[in-house]
């Protein structure tokens, strides 16, 4: 898959020189050289280690006044927010937290978790965010895995997180977060949030990393298929994505207020909360994420941009207020994981979204491709113009190289029908997984990142995800895209949500099934053959679902469907005996 000798396009493969000819080369190069690095050396007025916590004392000092967070009733300045972050990197370095160690938060995106985004590093320990919504069990394994020392929790999730210490067999420090939103009082831990940060003395001195490959954060996979990998980000990369995320979406100089739907847990949340600071923007926080509440603050705080799966677009259609009218200018939203529905896409576009399609992954520091918008497509009629947008696109401006290779890891040709693997290679690339070199090494294999996703790409250069490498269905020795049954599905009027996934065929090998949430608000009759029917009429014969099932749809903390859950699911359904 990745010979040694693998030579990147566009790579001069020229015959050597003679060998007097090379070595005259080498001697005037090493010439050169030694000119430009002779008494030129590395010191702190030159080099320092590039790290996004140094964005929040910009914003301290640039913005002081300009609101940085607002919850609710809660609203803290970038001079108050940049406090609270220092007290608590005090706070814990007091408690006696070392640089290197772990420290762990568990709650919602609420103001409290932004705040760790910086005061964690700060203190010099590696901030590990999770998922809210894990079992007690999983949590165990991921306190246990990064050898947790302290834990900020919300104590919603109080008898979650007792649970899951206990699990774990550490003396984990708890600091509880008393959120008045949250409904409960019920404590964890003998610490308080507030009172932890307030008595943290001013005179400790704040720990920044003393080398950008320093770990920053620690982001835990999915797990479906087993424990879940911890991804180790560092802070050149966090530094570089904050900023290259921020000029994607268009931010510089348009005082943007950022609506916090994608989850903090989340590869940081994109990177975003050291983005706003970047860009001296406002953070809106948002404890529950549902269509009331984002046309809530949108209506209250004039949001300009967000980001969110195609389930939240799905929430701006269904949810739209009565009143509603398209803003303008557009909010800018950005969407990531499985791609979105051209209808979702056109129906979100009519709200007054300027959807930018982006794409990466927890090991890349969260997004490094994007629909970049041309001109052109300004011209050209809603279904092209849908078209390119559904993209993944291009790498983004600090992702420094992408290809698409086939099994022999020769790049694919543009056009736009011949699957390859994209891979990725360069500064956004994670340190790799904790405590798992033969992993390490098996997604670097060659130089490169394998992302194990599958695309096209396309004349312009645009690649476009087909599937999972796992999800591809191969029915009678042709390769189904998953993705594009789904998309012709998601045109049915009465579908709301779409699964395909592969089961087994004793002719074929396997085919596909569809496994479809329908509308609740369609009320006409629907069969099975009336969706077979409708796909034979869009679709090769080879590539139409040979089974259908109408059910709800598991979906992930971050709104992607569980495909690995629907596999055995369907499998197991159609392996079982007719009721009679």
């Amino acid at each position: 898959m990745s010979p040694a000798n693998w030579t990147p396009s566009g790579q001069s493969t020229k015959p050597r020189a003679s060998q007097s000819q090379s070595s005259n080369q080498q001697q005037a190069e090493r010439s050169t050289v030694n000119k430009y690095n002779n008494g030129l050396d590395k010191c702190r007025a030159n080099h320092q280690p590039l790290t996004p916590l140094h964005f929040l004392q910009r914003a301290a000092d640039v913005f002081p006044e300009r609101t940085a967070v607002v919850y609710n009733d809660r609203r803290y300045t970038w001079k108050a927010h940049a406090q609270r972050c220092h007290q608590l990197a005090r706070a814990l370095i007091q408690l006696g937290i070392e640089r290197g160690e772990t420290v762990s938060v568990l709650a919602p995106n609420i103001p409290e978790m932004l705040e760790a985004q910086f005061g964690v590093p700060l203190s010099g320990a590696v901030l590990n965010c999770i998922n809210i919504r894990l079992d007690a069990a999983s949590i165990a394994f991921i306190l246990q895995h990064s050898e947790t020392r302290v834990l900020l929790a919300d104590t919603q999730m109080a008898k979650l997180v007792r649970e899951a210490v206990d699990l774990s067999g550490l003396p984990i420090k708890v600091v509880d977060i008393l959120d008045p939103e949250s409904g409960s009082e019920e404590r964890i831990g003998d610490l308080d949030y507030e009172a932890f940060i307030a008595q943290a003395p001013t005179e400790i001195e704040l720990r920044y990393p003393q080398d950008e490959w320093d770990a920053i954060t620690l982001c835990y996979t999915s797990g479906t298929t087993g424990n879940p990998k911890g991804v180790v980000y560092h802070h050149r990369g966090a530094y570089l994505n904050a900023i290259g995320q921020s000029m994607s979406a268009g931010m510089p100089g348009s005082d943007p207020v950022y609506l916090w739907v994608v989850p903090l847990f989340h590869c940081n949340g994109w990177c975003f909360a050291w983005g706003m600071a970047a860009m001296g923007g406002t953070n809106i926080c948002l404890r529950k994420v549902s269509a009331e509440y984002m046309y809530s603050a949108i209506a209250q705080h004039g949001v300009t941009h967000f980001g969110g799966a195609p389930t939240v677009l799905d929430f701006l259609v269904e949810g739209k207020p009565a009143n509603w009218s398209p803003p303008t200018p557009p909010i800018t939203l950005m969407c990531a994981g499985a791609p979105p529905p051209s209808t979702t896409l056109r129906r979100t576009s009519e709200l007054g979204f300027k959807v930018l399609h982006v794409y990466g992954m927890t090991e890349m520091h969260g997004v490094n491709t994007l629909c970049q918008p041309q001109y052109e497509w300004r011209q050209e009629d809603d279904e092209s113009r849908l078209a390119h947008i559904s993209r993944q696109g291009v790498r983004s401006i600090v992702m420094e190289e992408m290809t698409v290779v086939d099994a022999a890891f020769n790049p694919v040709p543009k056009d736009g029908a011949t699957y390859g693997e994209v891979m990725f290679r360069g500064n956004l690339g994670m340190k790799g997984y904790l405590k798992n070199p033969a992993a390490t090494q098996e997604v670097f294999a060659g130089g490169w990142f394998h992302s194990g996703d599958l695309a096209v790409v396309h004349a312009d250069g645009y690649i476009e995800i087909k599937d999972r490498a796992k999800d591809i269905i191969i029915s009678g020795g042709e390769n189904i895209s998953s993705l594009e049954i789904e998309e012709v599905l998601y045109s049915h009027p009465a579908v709301r949500s779409a699964a395909v996934v592969a089961v087994p065929d004793s002719k074929w090998g396997e085919v596909p099934c569809a496994l479809l949430e329908l509308d609740p608000d369609f009320s006409a009759p629907l069969t099975v053959d009336d969706i077979i029917h409708y796909c034979r009429e869009r679709l090769p014969k080879f590539k139409t679902p040979r089974h259908v099932v109408f059910t709800e749809l598991p979906r992930s903390a971050t709104g992607k469907l569980q495909k690995v859950i629907l596999r055995k699911f369907a499998a197991d359904l159609l392996a079982a005996p007719p009721i009679q």
